[in-house]
């Protein structure tokens, strides 16, 4: 993997230690006011999304460091971690979705900006699974893009997804 991924080992260190500091911090954040969160009805599955969102960034930076990794097996692994996100992501859409007082657009918008960090992670795993069985470079490489803007993604909606939470149990 050494061959295509050593260009993206800074923006991977960068990204890996920025992104766990967030985790941290939005944890301590929301347990802060975890008990006014677990009383409604949306929030706390936001806040798992958030954070579940955050974790796959970590995970795809992370791996995307060891040394050695098959192109197809890094993908695989990213393509797990978004899986198992994307369990608590379609929750928080359920929950979204069923949200009362609030316009039909409304819960449409809070809903799908979660799946954009996780297409990203899908779309880059794939392309590394398929490019690393011997589909090629140019699909390594725009595998490799993908989970760069997935994890920038991660970061930005994680971000949105905890101010939500955070301002909603002032109100």
């Amino acid at each position: 993997m050494a061959d295509a991924i050593e260009g993206w080992s800074e923006f991977n260190v960068a990204m890996l230690g920025a992104t766990a500091a967030l985790a941290g911090l939005l944890i301590v954040a929301m347990s802060v006011n975890i008990g006014e969160i677990m009383k409604t009805a949306t929030l706390p599955s936001r806040a798992a999304a958030a954070i579940a969102t955050l974790v796959v960034a970590i995970v795809a930076t992370a791996l995307g460091l060891v040394p050695g990794q098959p192109h197809w097996l890094y993908g695989a692994e990213v393509l797990a971690a978004t899986l198992v996100a994307g369990e608590l992501e379609v929750h928080a859409m359920r929950t979204i979705l069923n949200e009362p007082g609030t316009s039909g657009g409304q819960r449409i918008a809070k809903s799908v900006v979660g799946l954009l960090p996780l297409a990203s992670f899908i779309v880059g795993a794939v392309l590394l699974i398929v490019g690393g069985a011997g589909g090629g470079l140019a699909l390594v490489a725009a595998g490799l893009a993908f989970l760069a803007a997935g994890s920038v993604l991660a970061v930005v909606t994680a971000i949105l997804y905890a101010w939500i939470v955070l301002v909603e149990v002032l109100r």
